[in-house]
């Protein structure tokens, strides 16, 4: 479905992607509208698979997940078969909140978290170096997060 966004589409998005339980009442005056067109283009932003749904963004210290690692995972193969296979598997591990292929060094870069640097050692040679596909993984572990955000740069 196509979709053509104006200005107030675009500020409904920024606004929502700040806070997602924002009233509809308080999403209208902040983009300039009354609450009922409001709530209607809001309706159509959903339906048309924009606003794909709302989480609770988590703070990971706070519930056990602290660590967040990079690894670069290198496959055997590069065949469609080895691909849907690490895809499959990956998607079953809940510590693997985002998984990339991509071109050049290596075939997949993932962001894992879990609690410290033990249980990752634990995932990684219990489950991402099992996967039949994974020939090889290189975890960078980094320092510091300077920047964490959610939100897709809109341009108004």
């Amino acid at each position: 479905m196509s979709f053509n966004f104006d200005e107030i589409d675009r500020r409904i998005l920024k606004v929502l992607q700040r806070d997602g339980r924002i009233s509809n009442i308080d999403l209208a005056k902040e983009v300039g509208l009354s609450p009922s067109p409001c709530l209607r283009r809001v309706r159509l932003l959903e339906e048309a698979g924009i606003i794909d749904r709302y989480v609770a963004v988590l703070d990971p210290t706070k519930v056990g997940a602290g660590l967040t690692v990079f690894a670069r995972v290198w496959f055997k193969t590069q065949d469609a078969q080895v691909t849907l296979q690490f895809a499959e598997a990956v998607r079953r591990l809940p510590e693997v909140m985002e998984c990339y292929l991509t071109t050049g060094e290596c075939d997949a870069i993932l962001r894992i978290v879990t609690a410290d640097l033990h249980s990752y050692w634990r995932f990684q040679a219990d489950h991402l170096t099992r996967i039949a596909s994974v020939l090889n993984v290189k975890t960078d572990v980094p320092m510091e997060t300077l920047k964490r955000s959610f939100e897709l740069p809109l341009a108004l």
